[in-house]
């Protein structure tokens, strides 16, 4: 990828793959970093603090991935999870960069105000960040992703409930890649 994607070693084929999905993204600064722990997220995609005071065109992104996740206290490295579920956590994540783009400062500045006190707004959140990812043909990454979490025996009902009511479900994202689908079509 170009220069405006700076990528750790270890993630860098995965990323790059992923952001092979978001050509639109391709002159977008965005950061990946591997962090010792990130409280209650396996990765966390955000704007930099000094991008609230830019234009739309010079902000900078920041993914952060926790370098472990916990599952029913056992860790495990997020590193070594299959390639196929860490490209589809960063599609995601990349989908809430889609987003964050096409918000004015002001909207952006609200937007997170609202994502830290509002889990109707969490909901709502996540929900157009996978929407992102399935139009931009990531749907099979997010499927193995969501079905990583909700089949994976030691992951915990807590965890499980929190992926269910934020996140879209495997039969809406279906239903929604037979909706572009046959938007596609419709324009041929």
């Amino acid at each position: 990828m170009q220069k405006k994607h700076i990528i750790p070693k270890p993630i860098k084929y995965r990323v790059e793959f992923a952001l092979a999905h978001y050509p639109e993204l391709n002159d977008v600064h965005i950061e990946f970093k591997i962090k010792k722990n990130i409280k209650k997220s396996t990765m966390q995609a955000r704007p930099t603090f000094d991008s609230f005071f830019k234009p739309k065109k010079e902000r900078k992104f920041l993914i952060l991935i926790s370098d472990k996740f916990k599952i029913s206290d056992k860790k495990f490295s997020t590193l070594d999870i299959p390639n196929d579920i860490f490209i589809g956590w960063i599609g995601h994540e990349l989908g809430h960069i889609m987003d964050y783009q096409n918000r004015n400062r002001w909207n952006l500045i609200w937007f997170g105000i609202k994502y830290l006190f509002s889990e109707n707004h969490i909901v709502e959140a996540e929900r157009v960040a996978d929407r992102f990812a399935i139009e931009h043909n990531m749907e099979d990454y997010i499927l193995k992703t969501k079905n990583f979490i909700l089949n994976h025996a030691d992951i915990s009902e807590v965890y499980k409930n929190r992926m269910k009511r934020y996140y879209l479900s495997p039969e809406e994202i279906m239903f929604l890649v037979k909706e572009r689908d046959k938007m596609k079509e419709a324009l041929l």
